[in-house]
This record gives structure tokens, sequence and C-alpha cells, in this order.
């Protein structure tokens, strides 16, 4: 019994963290100025939470017929959650992909978190594997543990290696994947981060630069 109360908790636990790091993405885009159509639960929450900066669709990703709808003249996604990418049967139009993937966390789990969070691993396998097998250019941002703490007031670590053992606000993770969406590698970028000591200023000028050692 007390192991399945843990679990209830860790299930509400990982929705609300799924919620929330959503709107993250969203409010940065705006912030960017970008044009944003987001897929969520309830369309009037979403009206009311961001207003005509969004088109807001509202449906099942479950849905293959939907989704395929859903993204019809968009050029860009990101992905902020595991499950969506590999519900997608066509990628016709994308051109570029932008993964936050907390598979590296998962597969460090051990013990009781590792019984837990042992679906969360298979499904965000799943999207690396698709999102792989696109052929469209992408970005897979592999974070540390995702954390409730104010973004924009600590550095980062890229080393690799970090993002099993450490820890990434969810404002600059969701701040980081708006800012990758505009650096688009010529194939495929891989990189972990974690809050640490590495002040960025420009993160155009960050991202190429770890593109460029990915590619030596």
């Amino acid at each position: 019994m007390g192991h399945l109360n843990y679990y209830q908790k860790m299930d509400r636990s990982w929705k609300i963290r799924r919620r929330r790091i959503i709107q993250m993405v969203i409010l940065s885009l705006i912030v960017k100025r970008a044009r944003v159509k987001a897929l969520v639960k309830d369309k009037r929450l979403a009206n009311e939470a961001f207003g005509t900066y969004v088109e807001s669709i509202s449906g099942e990703t479950s849905n293959k017929v939907f989704v395929k709808k859903a993204l019809r003249g968009v050029r860009a996604i990101i992905c902020p959650n595991e499950g969506f990418l590999s519900s997608i049967e066509s990628f016709k139009g994308v051109e570029h992909i932008v993964l936050l993937s907390q598979l590296f966390v998962y597969r460090a789990s051990s013990g009781i978190q590792a019984i837990m969070k042992n679906n969360q691993r298979k499904i965000a396998e799943k999207d690396e594997s698709v999102l792989m097998a696109s052929g469209i250019p992408y970005t897979i941002v592999r974070a540390g543990m995702l954390q409730k703490t104010p973004g924009g007031t600590q550095g980062f670590s890229f080393e690799e290696g970090c993002s099993a053992s450490g820890s990434l606000s969810m404002e600059d993770a969701a701040s980081l994947c708006v800012e990758a969406l505009e650096v688009v590698p010529q194939a495929r970028f891989t990189f972990e981060v974690v809050n640490g000591g590495e002040k960025v200023s420009d993160w155009k000028e960050c991202l190429t630069r770890l593109i460029g050692k990915t590619e030596q």
C-alpha cells in the first residue's frame, strides 16, 4: 500500500510538471514574439491563460488523425514532454524539432525510483528513436532533473554525463528550448545540460559552439 501511494504521488507530480513546463515554453515563445500553435487539453483554459498570443488546439495527442491536422503548416516543433513524438505518423513540412529529454535521468534512477520511472524511460527512448529516424534536423536537449526553482539566476554546465546526476531549473529548460529552436543544425544535435557555473550571455553563440564540438 505504501508503494502504491508513493506511485500515485509520483504520477501526480509528473503530470503537474508536464503542464508547468508546457506553460513555461509557451510563455518563452510569446516573449520572443513567435507565432505559437499549442496542442492543449482544455482550450478554454489555454485561451484564458494566453489569449490571442497562442492558437490553442484541443484534442488527444494519441489521436493520429487529430495530430496530423494540427501539424499542418507547422515548420518547427518544441516537444517538452515524453510521448508526443512517437504519436506522429508524418513530419511532412517540419524543418526542425527540439526535444527536451529526461532519458538520462530515468536511466540513472535506482531502486523504487527506477521502477516508478520505467514506463517514462521507455517512452523517452521511443521518442528519441522516432526523432533520430525522422530525417529532419533535430536538437535533443538532454536535461538533468527538472526542478521548480527560479530561472535566470544560475549558470550552466554542458559536460558529458552531467544530466544523469545534475539538475536544471524548469524555467531555464523552457527558455533553452526556445533558444535552441532558432539554431538549426544541419542534421542532428544532442547535448546535455544542467545548472552549473558557466554564464551564457549569447545563446546563439553557445549553441553554435556546442554543435561544432559534436561535429568534430
